[in-house]
């Protein structure tokens, strides 16, 4: 019988903060493995699709990683990150300035760069909503620049750091195109734009309407029972549907907001218990697909579909 090995040697054996992390570690490994199977055997319409799924599966697993480090040891996070930016397609460190630095600590507020009624108003229809990650990139380039630079001059260590990862990402194009441009385009860098799109522009599926007036704390005061008016939650909007198990309970965002460093399996609980009474009710949705059906293909035609915006139309900021 195989014996088990000694404690100091236990201790050293990776191991996950969370063992619902195994899901995200499978969606890590299934994105490759479709991408290789199809550069070998050709075209898969079924299996494409389901890549395209895994590339927003892993924008969120990466958001996660950023809060709450995947493993408990460094070396399997620096091994992460090394691995999400070879999937992503750009370097995992931008998560830190551009989302936790800025989108975290201002939400959704007027000093937030990336904020959905910084660009042609305050509005949520579809033209708008594919703008949002080119406008959202737009802005925070100067964001990325700026952190870079406060970290080549005060901390060289973490600056090689990002660097590595950008030689990573772009040592992978720059080998792949070289292989094969054509499958290297369909397979691996199609799909990475994809998932990147989606990730910028859930930011828009989130806040597009809510209200950004409220002064970026940390909400403390329990508001009156049913009285949701003027909420310092009404920041963000929720989904409760079926993207939250597929997708690590992403479409939970006040939760997530209020406790940034939760793990993701802990958001349900949260939401249900202690924000989705605390928000106003137009904030919290069913499905992800069908209020984007209900909002950006039924509403230009039905009004009733549309969403309302939650800042009034002489609100100073909108």
């Amino acid at each position: 019988m195989a014996q088990r090995p000694p404690p100091e040697a236990r201790h050293r054996l990776p191991r996950l903060r969370n063992g619902r992390d195994w899901q995200g570690l499978a969606y890590l490994a299934a994105l490759p493995a479709l991408a290789a199977w199809q550069w070998v055997h050709g075209f898969s319409a079924v299996l494409y699709a389901l890549m395209l799924f895994l590339t927003l599966g892993v924008g969120v697993i990466h958001h996660n990683h950023v809060h709450l480090r995947m493993w408990r040891g460094r070396r399997m996070n620096r091994l992460t990150d090394s691995w999400i930016t070879l999937l992503q397609g750009h370097p995992t460190f931008v998560f830190w300035p551009a989302h936790v630095g800025n989108h975290h600590r201002h939400r959704h507020g007027p000093k937030d760069v990336a904020r959905t009624y910084r660009f042609g108003g305050d509005t949520n229809h579809l033209r708008s909503y594919l703008l949002h990650p080119f406008q959202a990139a737009w802005v925070l380039m100067p964001v990325f620049v700026a952190w870079l630079g406060r970290l080549r001059r005060h901390r060289r260590g973490a600056w090689h750091y990002c660097m590595a990862q950008y030689a990573l990402w772009l040592g992978s194009w720059a080998l792949l195109l070289a292989i094969d441009w054509r499958r290297a385009l369909l397979f691996v860098i199609a799909p990475q734009l994809h998932g990147l799109h989606w990730l910028l522009a859930t930011n828009y599926l989130q806040h597009a309407h809510a209200d950004g007036r409220k002064p970026p704390r940390k909400a403390q005061v329990e508001e009156a029972p049913g009285d949701t008016r003027g909420s310092q939650l009404n920041y963000a909007r929720n989904f409760e549907g079926l993207v939250n198990p597929l997708l690590f309970n992403i479409g939970l965002h006040t939760a997530h907001h209020e406790n940034p460093h939760a793990h993701w399996s802990e958001l349900a609980h949260l939401h249900r218990t202690h924000y989705r009474a605390r928000v106003d009710a137009v904030l919290n949705e069913g499905g992800l697909v069908a209020y984007m059906v209900r909002v950006f293909v039924l509403g230009p035609v039905w009004p009733r579909c549309r969403s309302r915006p939650l800042m009034p139309p002489d609100s100073p900021i909108r």
